[in-house]
């Protein structure tokens, strides 16, 4: 008899939506359009992605200029961990688990073959200069204060 492991309402699979990304095919005419006319804060940016803040939510607006769809990034608490109860609920692993700039990520199918992209912030969080160009990445243990500024998705 094999036991599945769930999640439970005290501990569910997904912790909030860190992100949706979105694609623009030139990111200074992005960062005018979400920003400057749709009203949000540009909280970082790099030479292919920019970052806005939600106001009344932990979670950020990406513009990026690589050529896919909107992705919407689930946040975890370990990318790890998490695939592992994935596969053991039913899911697949599409890829990953892989690194990025602020922890590890994957993308994973439910059974109906939506696709689902997951990430946890192992590594830290965004850590940007005053005009919000990514400088690097924060520690875990520097994290706290800023990530009350919002940096996190990469």
């Amino acid at each position: 008899m094999k036991l599945f492991m769930t999640a439970t309402s005290s501990n569910p699979f997904f912790k909030l939506i860190d992100c949706v990304q979105i694609p623009v095919p030139n990111l200074s005419d992005g960062i005018d359009f979400y920003g400057k006319r749709l009203g949000h804060s540009l909280i970082w940016r790099t030479g292919e992605a920019a970052g806005f803040r939600l106001s009344d939510s932990d979670s950020e607006l990406v513009i990026y200029t690589q050529n896919r769809g909107v992705e919407i990034d689930w946040l975890v608490d370990s990318v790890d961990v998490a695939i592992l109860k994935w596969r053991e609920l039913g899911g697949a692993i599409v890829a990953g688990p892989f690194d990025i700039k602020i922890g590890r990520c994957a993308v994973l199918h439910d059974p109906w073959e939506n696709e689902i992209v997951i990430l946890d912030t192992s590594k830290g969080v965004l850590e940007t200069d005053s005009e919000g160009n990514v400088m690097g990445v924060k520690s875990r243990d520097q994290r706290v204060s800023f990530e009350k500024k919002g940096h996190k998705c990469s």
